[in-house]
């Protein structure tokens, strides 16, 4: 019977790669009241696997809205789309931030369905963004490219 629950080994391994950050909203641990969860990407009850690729680290918000989910609507077209897979797709290719680094916007379908169903704008995440970003904690380096937006260097 494959294993179901995630090792200490694979947490420590899916924390490290996603930088102590939600890889769907990018939430920084460090600033987070609750802790992070590693979640199956493709979830188990839907035939993912509990192995490296596919897990991905969530804070409770984004974890707890995506719950079985794998797809979503597109708020701009109303047809399903296939959400976000932090493995399988770079984040930039599907988000983009605003100009002040508060909203993620989604940039495909699948961007605008994962923004949607995961609510990757909620109203007290906007305003810990706009705290972070003034105090210049915001946004965090990419976990793609391991660095700041431009505008920080």
């Amino acid at each position: 019977m494959p294993e179901k629950r995630v090792s200490a080994r694979q947490r420590r391994m899916v924390i490290e790669r996603a930088r102590d950050c939600c890889e769907y909203c990018r939430s920084q641990a460090q600033f987070a009241v609750e802790s992070f969860s590693v979640e199956h990407i493709i979830p188990v009850i839907r035939g993912g696997k509990t192995e490296l690729d596919n897990l991905a680290l969530s804070c409770q918000g984004c974890n707890n809205h995506k719950y079985t989910k794998i797809e979503g609507r597109d708020p701009a077209t109303g047809d399903v789309a296939p959400l976000y897979h932090p493995r399988r797709q770079p984040w930039q290719e599907h988000f983009a931030w605003n100009d002040d680094f508060t909203l993620i916007i989604g940039l495909t379908a699948t961007g605008r369905a994962t923004v949607a169903a995961l609510q990757l704008n909620r109203e007290n995440l906007v305003r810990l963004r706009w705290v972070l970003y003034a105090m210049g904690q915001h946004p965090p380096a990419e976990v793609d490219e391991g660095e700041r937006p431009q505008k920080w260097q």
